[in-house]
């Protein structure tokens, strides 16, 4: 058996761009596949339809257009479905669903922050969902001991509108306002 690497609470954490304290009422986004991507997806599938049928006569002609250019435009949207939101006091990330209780702290990663969360420096228990057309991310570190996952890692076009809205959720359920602060000014931790 080998043994794990003890869990390093990642130094590029510091790449975290601080957001703005405002509150919010939720957030939703889907994360759909750009336009260009479209285009060079089924461009791509068209040439290889071309390419494989080399000739053939009659109806096989178009078997492969047939068969390719339909999955090609399901692979796309199947990779442009998932959901990011924020309701009820629960992240939402496609069916996966945190309740916000258990979030620590979440911040805002840029472009390079994404890439060194996503490479070496990263957990491998970490629960990952990176779209490569999504520059921004969100990073949700959490606090439940009896789950092994020490953070989410979710592609946003939006992030800090995303961590806005877990900051306010978190706060609604604590009681807190979405700095951290109790009513009375006291830190809540």
């Amino acid at each position: 058996m080998v043994p794990r690497a003890p869990r390093c609470r990642a130094a590029w954490w510091h790449t975290l761009v601080s957001v703005a304290q405002q509150p919010t009422n939720g957030y939703a986004e889907r994360l759909l596949v750009p336009w260009w991507l479209w285009l060079l997806g089924l461009g791509g599938a068209a040439v290889a339809s071309a390419e494989i049928y080399l000739g053939a006569p009659g109806f096989a002609t178009w078997v492969p257009y047939l068969v390719l250019l339909p999955l090609t435009a399901f692979g796309l949207w199947w990779a442009g479905r998932v959901t990011v939101a924020v309701r009820d006091g629960e992240l939402w990330v496609d069916d996966a669903h945190l309740p916000v209780r258990y979030v620590a702290e979440v911040g805002v990663l840029d472009a390079a922050g994404k890439r060194a969360a996503l490479g070496p420096r990263g957990d491998p228990l970490a629960f990952v969902v990176q779209r490569p057309w999504i520059s921004g991310a969100v990073l949700v570190v959490l606090d439940d001991p009896a789950d092994p996952t020490p953070y989410w890692l979710i592609s946003s076009r939006r992030p800090e509108r995303v961590a806005r809205a877990v900051r306010a959720a978190k706060a609604a359920d604590t009681g807190t306002d979405a700095a951290g602060t109790s009513p009375a000014g006291s830190a809540t931790g």
